[in-house]
């Protein structure tokens, strides 16, 4: 069982920094993609960024400049560095981690963590 569990979230002013962290649990030999999106009510979960095994990164442009993915392959965690955030910001973050490899071969797809708040605010 893949299982993937935030932690970081809070509250702070603008123009504040918060980190966000993810650890993905469960005999994991490899992950192809580790992403955070957010989302806030009444509104479709959005794509903040996402680390692909490439070595490739991509970002929102709502975020670029100020937000920063990283990822620790070896550890199966995926780490968002936020900066300069605005009340824009506000939303609940979610990890999500895609074709995730277990010992044995088996090959998990779209696994979702539980969501951690992150409030901007004066």
């Amino acid at each position: 069982q893949v299982q993937l569990v935030e932690s970081g979230g809070g509250s702070v002013q603008p123009g504040g920094s918060l980190r966000l962290s993810c650890a993905a649990s469960g005999s994991i030999t490899s992950i192809s993609v580790m992403s955070w999106y957010r989302q806030t009510p009444g509104k479709q979960r959005e794509l903040v960024a996402d680390f692909r095994d490439s070595g490739m990164r991509n970002y929102a442009d709502s975020v670029r400049g100020r937000f920063t993915i990283s990822r620790d392959f070896a550890r199966h965690t995926v780490t968002l560095q936020m900066n300069s955030l605005t009340p824009d910001d506000t939303a609940v973050y979610y990890c999500f981690a895609d074709r995730v490899r277990v010992y044995g071969g088996a090959v998990y797809g779209s696994r979702w963590g539980q969501g951690t708040q992150v409030t901007v605010s004066s």
